[in-house]
């Protein structure tokens, strides 16, 4: 049973995207890593480059196949998690925590609202899971 927690949003691509102010963190869900099994490589975007929600930022290689990563948010790339240039295994053991992929700077939307629209919540990716 793959782990969903409650205060992330989800694409049907299956990435996570933790919203902070204007900053979404995001990575793959747990049940993307059980699928691609042991994940060896993660091409990742550099800081500073524009992404559009729902375009491929990158591409995650595991031992048996290469997936794209798609953005859940527009913006801007503001941070990269080198650590996993050593060791993208780390994804495979926390997908949620030290296997975060990138960090995503956006402009919030009216009322500061971070960019939900197309993102689900828990309860929706449990039901396409």
């Amino acid at each position: 049973m793959s782990v969903v927690p409650d205060q992330l949003k989800y694409t049907k691509d299956h990435e996570w995207a933790k919203i902070e102010g204007a900053v979404a963190t995001v990575g793959v869900t747990d049940h993307a890593q059980r699928e691609l099994g042991d994940i060896v490589f993660v091409e990742l975007p550099k800081v500073g480059a524009k992404v559009e929600a729902g375009a491929s930022f990158g591409t995650i290689e595991a031992v048996k196949t290469v997936a794209e990563l798609y953005s859940p948010v527009s913006g801007t790339i503001s941070e990269v998690n080198v650590a996993l240039a050593a060791d993208a295994g780390v994804i495979n053991q926390d997908p949620y925590g030290n296997g975060w992929i990138v960090k995503i700077a956006f402009a919030p939307g009216p009322g500061g609202q971070g960019p939900q629209e197309g993102l689900m919540d828990a309860a929706a990716y449990k039901a396409l899971i």
